[in-house]
């Protein structure tokens, strides 16, 4: 599978003899502590976790369930924020950052893949799609982009094996069709990051199994991913593997 230089914004290229990897830290994370506050009870989710991810590499977070992986991924992709430690994006401490700043990081520069895929309804396959692109441009902006983002939106979709679901309802797909729709999504303003949440657990095996094969061509492509999954056979086809074990990273 080819990649333009347009189709990943600021991925770099692979050169220093890892699998799959470039020398370049697209994640960095430092001592990350989370606390949740339960009713009288202070829940320390994350406690000091830190490592680093290249560009271009394909990590997987295994752990069982409460252990944090999720927690973990939500902070990654600026869905909340940590109580101690450092969160880097592509070189760039995103902690001190404004609202505004996290939101067009978190819109430009990452993907989210979900577990429950999350598919508006009322929406097509296409319509669906072309969200992120849509919250990215303001009304007159979208008028000009419109035709270059539906390109991309289709040959995205092309690549899925979805182009004859362009019209459908998410309703009308199957699970795994409704997961391909979401990393459609989730591509399409060519992250720098792809963060998937269990997206293979509300599949059967099988189906599950194609939805790897899927991320795995487009890391193949150049794409750096980030996986949470309960599931050791489908992390051992990552790169590599972290294991959270209680709110902290052991070997």
């Amino acid at each position: 599978m080819s990649k333009k230089p347009s189709e990943n914004r600021g991925q770099a290229p692979f050169s220093n003899g890892e699998k799959g990897a470039s020398p370049h830290f697209r994640i960095e994370i430092a001592n990350l502590h989370k606390h949740y506050r339960m009713g009288r009870t202070d829940l320390h989710v994350l406690k000091g976790v830190s490592f680093r991810i290249r560009g271009g590499e394909f990590v997987a977070v295994v752990g069982a369930s409460g252990s944090g992986k999720s927690t973990l991924l939500h902070l990654i992709g600026l869905l909340d924020r940590p109580d101690e430690g450092t969160i880097s994006l592509d070189g760039v401490d995103v902690g001190p950052l404004s609202p505004g700043k996290r939101n067009r990081i978190r819109c430009r520069d990452v993907g989210f893949v979900f577990q429950f895929y999350h598919l508006l309804p009322e929406l097509s396959v296409l319509e669906n799609v072309l969200l992120p692109a849509k919250v990215d441009s303001s009304i007159a902006g979208w008028f000009g982009r419109r035709e270059s983002c539906g390109a991309v939106a289709l040959e995205t979709l092309e690549k899925l094996g979805l182009k004859d679901r362009l019209t459908h309802r998410p309703k009308e797909l199957s699970g795994g069709e409704r997961q391909r729709v979401a990393i459609a999504r989730a591509l399409m303003n060519r992250p720098k990051v792809l963060l998937a949440d269990e997206p293979t657990g509300n599949l059967d095996s099988k189906t599950g199994q194609q939805i790897m094969d899927v991320l795995g061509g487009f890391n193949k492509a150049g794409q750096t991913i980030l996986m949470v999954t309960h599931d050791s056979a489908l992390a051992a086809q990552a790169h590599r593997i972290l294991h959270l074990r209680d709110g902290r990273l052991v070997d």
